[in-house]
């Protein structure tokens, strides 16, 4: 399937190929002066671009993982960017290089038909192997091979607790009984986390430094901030690069500095890009040549090898990998579909093939919880729930509020001439929406997380059930 040539950073996220460092946008504010650079071109700037100067390990962080393991039209955890949809994809890396034209490069000395032949090369003794880079003396010690508690999780940071998953987290840590401590941007946003008994803190995690004096004394960290929306203006896209790479690149600087003992990157199953009707596991790599579905899929799977190469760097990092999150307060627009159709206010159906793994926000939120407390550091957990197609969830929730689904489905084709015109029929962003959804399944095996961390969602019917009468607490 054609991706409008969305294959902007081959090298970035290729295991066998090493990162280039390019210059990552300025800032949100200069996002529109630097949106030309951000999108179609396979030369923009690598995501994976260290702040300069700022740590011992920097060295050790700028090579490339050797394991690691993500979701989506959606993961919400957003305290960054205002909520809304997201997406999911597949792979296995190749190591070759392109010439710039789609073609492979040729190696040195190859000529293009029946000229001379090069002069053979003096042969050369082979060079010492240079060491393996340290990890930082703060992560010095080789991560735990057992499932069992490596701390006693008593006091944690949450960032993003001002949205869908990140504040699930919090709660559920207060309920508890555990100290949650909450950096948040805006407090207007931060709802009923003070009548949980969450500290809430004004830190836009925009200052590594500072944020490890947060950290200093705390048991671990789930970093769930970031923006998760898909269909995004160019002018949004340098914003959008910052709150997924940008932050989770400065909590984890924060987390070094603080020697903060455990940390959970929350990702999503949108790493292994669409997966083709496959049930993929913690080990698959996407084909990065084939590009990216949306800005969205690119800047987290870009936050996603950042936390790999922290990893590799000796880090005390857990990913967890979210598959399409709901449950009550879901602000995505799948969520809003859902409920419109359980309401019987869903007139039409919208890419409904299109193939997620559904998990309720409160076995997400357990989930993470286990993979704090019992994930071995440095490996990846997928959290997804049962596989099924939009059009089978909508089917759910209309016939638990008693109504029927909506018999009309907008063709796709009708869709792509809408993204075609751009905003003048279609909004800005609907190709992105297009790509991410026609036939693209998101699907990802939870066998792992079921045996290490006694992750057990509830099927989508239960789920879909306790989102619309949920249970008193």
């Amino acid at each position: 399937m054609a991706r409008s040539g969305r294959a902007r950073h081959p090298d970035l996220l290729s295991e066998q190929a090493k990162p280039r460092r390019t210059r990552r946008p300025r800032s949100a504010a200069a996002s529109e002066a630097a949106a030309s650079d951000l999108p179609e071109a396979a030369d923009a700037p690598s995501p994976i671009k260290r702040p300069s100067g700022e740590h011992h390990a920097a060295k050790a962080r700028r090579s490339s993982p050797s394991r690691s393991s993500g979701e989506q039209v959606r993961a919400d955890t957003s305290e960054s960017a205002e909520p809304s949809p997201p997406d999911e994809h597949l792979g296995e890396n190749a190591a070759t290089k392109r010439d710039g034209k789609g073609g492979a490069r040729k190696p040195a000395g190859e000529t293009g038909g029946g000229g001379a032949k090069p002069a053979a090369r003096r042969s050369r003794k082979p060079k010492r192997a240079e060491p393996e880079p340290s990890a930082p003396e703060a992560w010095a010690t080789e991560p735990s091979a057992s499932t069992e508690p490596a701390v006693d999780v008593q006091r944690v940071v949450v960032t993003g607790a001002s949205g869908f998953v990140g504040g699930a987290v919090a709660r559920l840590l207060r309920m508890r009984g555990r100290d949650v401590i909450a950096p948040v941007r805006d407090r207007r946003r931060t709802g009923d986390l003070a009548d949980y008994g969450v500290t809430v803190g004004d830190d836009d995690l925009s200052e590594p430094r500072v944020l490890a004096e947060l950290l200093r004394d705390v048991d671990g960290v789930v970093h769930a901030a970031g923006s998760y929306r898909v269909g995004i203006a160019r002018e949004d896209r340098g914003g959008m690069w910052d709150a997924n790479i940008g932050t989770t690149t400065r909590v984890l600087d924060a987390a070094e500095l603080a020697r903060t003992p455990r940390i959970v990157y929350v990702s999503t199953c949108g790493y292994f890009g669409n997966t083709r009707g496959r049930v993929v596991d913690e080990t698959h790599r996407r084909d990065v040549r084939e590009g990216f579905l949306s800005w969205y899929d690119e800047t987290k799977f870009g936050a996603h090898e950042v936390a790999r190469q922290r990893i590799a760097a000796g880090a005390p990092v857990v990913i967890v990998m979210p598959s399409q999150v709901y449950g009550p307060g879901d602000p995505s627009q799948v969520g809003a579909q859902l409920r419109a159709a359980h309401d019987g206010r869903l007139r039409y159906r919208v890419l409904d093939d299109v193939g997620f793994g559904w998990v309720h926000v409160d076995d997400l939120a357990t989930g993470i919880i286990a993979a704090l407390e019992r994930g071995t550091p440095g490996e990846s957990y997928v959290l997804s729930g049962p596989r099924h197609r939009l059009g089978e969830a909508l089917a759910t929730a209309a016939a638990l509020g008693g109504r029927r689904p909506p018999r009309v489905a907008i063709p796709t084709g009708l869709l792509s001439v809408a993204a075609a015109v751009g905003g003048r029929i279609g909004r800005p962003g609907l190709r992105e929406v297009i790509e991410s959804g026609a036939g693209v399944t998101y699907w990802a095996s939870a066998e792992k997380a079921e045996r290490e961390l006694e992750f057990n969602p509830r099927s989508l019917e239960d789920g879909l059930r306790d989102t619309f009468n949920p249970p008193v607490v």
